[in-house]
């Protein structure tokens, strides 16, 4: 008969045992520690700042960088993200916008993608950490073939340098059809086509803010994908002035035959002040009628900042008061936003868009200040 011996085991090796065991089971299934390096390289440095600052969770707002993942149950789902408490109240919007740390958020309806654009943007020297930008485009070819090209150029710039990364990059795709599909300059700018093209435009934009908008957000750019060339400081140009919303002038560089060398033109004629003539011309519409700017169809005389620019002796610091706004490169405080100024798609006073925009600011109680002689620049086709 065969004889089985049991060997006694140590009560010292399984006390071992278990807390390997613990301590492998505790590795596994721990979230990444968000201790940062001691280096002090400036690209190191910078990925400090970004980790320490990072989103927590993926339902945490899109205008921070998300770094880390939530850690696994026993069952195999992933934990639910934690309960955030935001205190708006500490949340500044200030002259000086890059020393006191305040966030950006670039936003840009795309319909084409233009590398110009994103140089430009990339060339900004407000700091990229701080900066987060969001993009919709319409899913269309012309919308597939942007949003590709606009991915291949994210891919180069948030795999290089620390410092020329953006904190977050957002992009949606419209879920309605555009009214046009043509995207031809002269298309896009006939007048029967305004009030279809622009209720889109508002939709498409006010899609855009209300998804991407966190509760870090101090100021808003709309920067339309067709402008390729602003100043380096635009940002910190613009928010100096430390008002609620403040528009550039929008110029076209071109090359003019009679002068026979290249010269700019104004582009962009939603910026004005508005006219009697034009308060007159709203009160004989119809309520889902609206007025436009720059047509010999409808002559309103106001006064465009346009027009106004001294392009020769330019003064970049001069502000005049508006009462609408083109959108081209539209600084906004995100309070503005939050306080429920969005882009009517329907006619608001006859307005729709960013001149719509402007009138249900100024409802809310916001001034609106344009640079006529700060200049930033709309490609041309």
């Amino acid at each position: 008969m065969a004889v089985v011996t049991r060997r006694r085991t140590n009560p010292i090796t399984l006390v071992l045992a278990a807390l390997l065991a613990f301590g492998f089971i505790t590795f596994l299934f721990s979230p990444s520690s968000s201790t940062p390096s001691t280096s002090t390289a400036p690209d190191d440095t910078s990925s400090q700042l970004r980790k320490e600052d990072a989103a927590e969770n993926p339902l945490s707002p899109p205008t921070k960088p998300f770094l880390r993942s939530q850690p696994v149950r026993d069952d195999g789902h992933r934990a639910p993200p934690p309960v955030v408490h935001y205190n708006l109240n500490s949340l500044t919007s200030t002259s000086a916008s890059a020393k006191n740390g305040e966030r950006v958020l670039i936003l840009t309806p795309l319909s084409r993608f233009y590398q110009e654009y994103w140089d430009n943007v990339v060339r900004l020297s407000y700091p990229h950490e701080l900066v987060s930008i969001g993009f919709i485009a319409p899913s269309t070819k012309d919308g597939n073939a942007a949003v590709a090209a606009l991915e291949k150029a994210i891919s180069k710039t948030q795999s290089g340098p620390v410092d020329s990364r953006f904190a977050s990059i957002s992009i949606l795709r419209q879920d309605f059809d555009p009214p046009l599909t043509s995207q031809d300059e002269k298309e896009r700018h006939k007048m029967e086509n305004q009030k279809a093209r622009r209720e889109s435009m508002s939709r498409a934009r006010n899609s855009l803010v209300f998804t991407t908008l966190g509760p870090s957000t101090s100021w808003v750019l709309w920067l339309d994908a067709d402008i390729i060339e602003t100043p380096s400081t635009l940002i910190q140009d613009l928010t100096s002035h430390n008002q609620p919303i403040i528009v550039p002038n929008c110029y076209q560089r071109y090359y003019n035959k009679d002068k026979k060398k290249m010269d700019v033109r104004p582009y962009d004629y939603n910026s004005w002040v508005d006219s009697g003539t034009a308060q007159a011309l709203a009160a004989e519409l119809d309520p889902d009628e609206i007025i436009l700017e720059g047509y010999g169809e409808m002559a309103t005389y106001r006064t465009l900042m346009a027009h106004l620019a001294d392009v020769e002796n330019p003064d970049p610091e001069r502000v005049m008061p508006l009462d609408g706004v083109g959108g081209t490169a539209l600084m906004v405080k995100a309070d503005v936003h939050r306080d429920g100024a969005m882009f009517p798609a329907f006619p608001f006073y006859h307005l729709v868009e960013t001149e719509g925009f402007a009138k249900m600011a100024k409802r809310l109680g916001y001034s609106i200040f344009g640079l006529p002689e700060y200049f930033v620049y709309h490609y041309n086709e």
